[in-house]
């Protein structure tokens, strides 16, 4: 039993950093730094995000009794570093009872949890009880649900609750539970990934457990790319009325340090101590950091997600191909943003049907970016291919199949450059083209990584006018961003007439992909049901064709990939 004096504040420090899934060696040194860090603050506690030591997601890698048995050993060097500032960090934990040999078992015996750790140990070990399996979530795959859990930790005279991310997401669950108990401050420990209308949604949350339990809470996100996630930060600091004491910037790692205000304890509490009180630092002001708008977000978490896919993968250059159009164009832009311009590399590769402009609008990019650019006619193997398959083709007419020859010489000659140069390939592809098929598979579609596969064609066109007024000059040729659409693979092509323009497309598109809604409940909207069943058909049939794309940054709460899990073999027709 735990009695405190009155308290104004808990000095908080919220470590709002990136983390490497698998990376157990870096996340410590991470977790040893940034506790330093807090220390010097005069920080009562640090918080770091959730599944810090292991990375989040780790998937199948907690199924690796080594890894999980390494991670717990990491967890130990945390608590022997810990002092006087507690330390609350996300771990695998595995069940008491149950020996590591048998982590194949199902259903796993494992736990998501956090530690909290003080003077030289792990005082107590909290496990997730809400586990999301929606979405990009699996956690029911990997881990047993805690059970309800209200333990206090007397930190510094301040008895707080520890909850892990979905915990917070429901009325009358953990935080209410441990605010029943006699907590004063809830920390909740978070690996929540960025989509464009989530942000907000996030914060009201939080808002709304505080108000509802009146007590403050300190909700820690991490700040990374993972594959296609990407994890925007935005930790936040809310006081026991619902008021935003203190945000982090979104994107960026900081240490966010907060004078969490907490109302005083009159009666004891039932606690486990961590930390004794202390005499108050010199109070410090609180830091509420802007939230950018809806494109600047994009923007950031496109770079973002870029940036840590392509470094952490071991790779320090980029190369892409450059047709002088606006897709091309803006994944450059975004490349350069990510990695700076001397690690990305161009390419044109002109065709017979290339016209003049989109040249020189490539050329235009590349020096208005600062980037390399290289020349690779493709005429030579284009013609070469025509002549090994004239006789194959003899009295069919030139269609499709030569037109996507143009793409896959173009695919092989990056992988060339890739290869030589040992540069990742970006490729350029958009939601709405990829959505519908329009994509030539093992030529435009080769690469590493698809930095604009969930923006659809219409969003492409405003995040391109984005770049050039942040710029606040011309990074993108003003031709690429007038001129129609075009492949430029036969004569004359655009993509208007291939298909529908692109804002009734990606409307169609927004209801049918990302929404969910069938085929009829689109047409009863009010949407020509002829160009709706049309639509519907080409993604239905291509599906085949999106399962062999790289991975891309995901910013909607519906992207091809890890969301949209569609049977390539179905036959439903709504």
């Amino acid at each position: 039993m735990a009695e405190s004096a009155a308290s104004a504040t808990l000095r908080v420090g919220l470590a709002q950093i990136n983390p490497r899934v698998g990376d157990l060696a870096h996340n410590l040194a991470k977790v040893e730094d940034f506790l330093s860090r807090a220390e010097q603050a005069g920080c009562d506690v640090v918080v770091f995000p959730e599944l810090t030591l292991s990375g989040y997601p780790p998937e199948d890698l907690v199924l690796k009794a080594g890894f999980v048995t390494d991670n717990r050993a990491a967890l130990e060097k945390v608590a022997a570093r810990s002092g006087r500032c507690a330390v609350v960090v996300g771990f695998v934990a595995v069940a008491e009872d149950e020996p590591i040999e048998q982590l194949s078992a199902r259903p796993p015996r494992l736990f998501n949890a956090a530690a909290l750790c003080a003077n030289g140990a792990v005082v107590g070990v909290y496990h997730k009880q809400l586990l999301p399996n929606y979405s990009v979530f699996d956690e029911a795959r990997y881990f047993a649900a805690g059970h309800d859990d209200a333990t206090l930790y007397d930190v510094a005279g301040v008895a707080v609750a520890l909850t892990i991310c979905e915990d917070i997401w429901i009325t009358d669950g953990p935080v209410s539970r441990a605010r029943a108990a006699g907590a004063q401050l809830c920390l909740n420990i978070n690996g929540s990934p960025f989509d464009r209308a989530k942000s907000g949604v996030r914060e009201r949350t939080v808002i709304e457990r505080a108000r509802e339990t009146s007590i403050p809470i300190v909700y820690v996100n991490q700040v990374c790319g993972q594959d296609e996630l990407v994890f925007d930060g935005g930790s936040v600091v809310v006081d026991a009325g619902g008021g935003v004491v203190a945000r982090a910037a979104h994107f960026v790692e900081e240490l966010l340090v907060v004078d969490v205000p907490v109302a005083s304890r009159t009666t004891k509490t039932q606690c486990v101590v961590a930390t004794a009180p202390t005499t108050k630092p010199t109070p410090i002001a609180a830091r509420v950091a802007v939230v950018a708008d809806d494109y600047d977000r994009i923007l950031a978490a496109l770079a973002l997600g870029t940036r840590d896919y392509v470094q952490k993968n071991g790779f320090t250059d980029v190369v892409l191909g450059l047709s002088g159009g606006i897709d091309s164009a803006l994944v450059a832009a975004i490349a350069v943003e990510a990695l700076g311009a001397a690690h990305v590399h161009g390419v044109s590769m002109p065709s017979r049907y290339s016209s003049e402009g989109s040249k020189t609008d490539a050329a235009a990019l590349a020096r208005n970016l600062g980037i390399d650019m290289l020349t690779i006619p493709i005429e030579p193997a284009f013609a070469a291919y025509l002549q090994m398959t004239n006789e194959a083709f003899s009295g069919r007419d030139a269609d499709l199949t030569e037109e996507n020859l143009q793409s896959r010489v173009r695919g092989t000659t990056v992988m060339a450059l890739s290869n030589k140069f040992g540069w990742m390939v970006l490729t350029t592809g958009n939601k709405s083209e990829l959505a519908v098929g329009y994509f030539t598979l093992y030529g435009d579609s080769v690469g590493g990584f698809a930095v604009i596969k969930d923006i659809f064609k219409t969003d492409v066109f405003a995040l391109s006018h984005r770049v050039n007024e942040r710029a606040k000059r011309e990074i993108i040729p003003a031709a690429t961003l007038t001129k129609p659409p075009s492949a430029e693979l036969r004569p004359d092509q655009r993509d208007d007439q291939s298909l529908p323009a692109y804002d009734v497309l990606d409307a169609v598109l927004a209801l049918y992909v990302e929404q969910d809604h069938t085929a009829a409940e689109i047409i009863a909207l009010g949407h020509d049901e002829a160009l709706v069943r049309r639509i519907v058909r080409l993604v239905d049939i291509n599906e085949y064709k999106r399962r062999q794309l790289a991975p891309g940054v995901r910013v909607t709460s519906k992207a091809f990939g890890k969301d949209r899990r569609l049977p390539i073999t179905n036959l439903y027709r709504g």
